[in-house]
């Protein structure tokens, strides 16, 4: 019913920028909060940021100063902008949305398929 589809990832140089977008399709009623996050190899998935439909943000203390995580509700669409990238910020990132389809029916989390980020020189 929710389709979120993450682009944007690839091979960035150390110190490097990158900007993720999540573009969110389907049968939607509202979009609640959203959030980015990631897995690295043999590492469990952490929330790298995220944003409230008030546009209220929260940030992992790693990625704090480096990261902005903003959307634009007009077009359901997600960002993280990334920017003096380390090689530790290697990892699948997935995008995250808390969804109602419908009035009157529940909210449902949903998940992306990821987008893989490397930092490597």
């Amino acid at each position: 019913q929710v389709q979120l589809v993450e682009s944007g990832g690839g091979l960035v140089q150390p110190g490097g920028s990158l900007r993720l977008s999540c573009a969110a399709s389907g049968r939607i009623f509202r979009i609640y909060g959203m959030g980015w996050y990631r897995q690295a190899p043999g590492k469990q998935r952490e929330l790298v940021a995220g944003i409230t439909d008030g546009a209220g943000t929260t940030y992992a203390d790693s990625v704090k100063g480096r990261f902005t995580i903003s959307r634009d509700n007009a077009k359901n669409t997600l960002y993280l902008e990334m920017s003096s990238l380390k090689p530790e910020d290697t990892a699948v990132y997935y995008c995250n949305a808390d969804v109602r389809v419908s009035l009157g029916l529940r909210r449902g989390d949903y998940w992306g398929q990821g987008t893989k980020v490397t930092v490597s020189s």
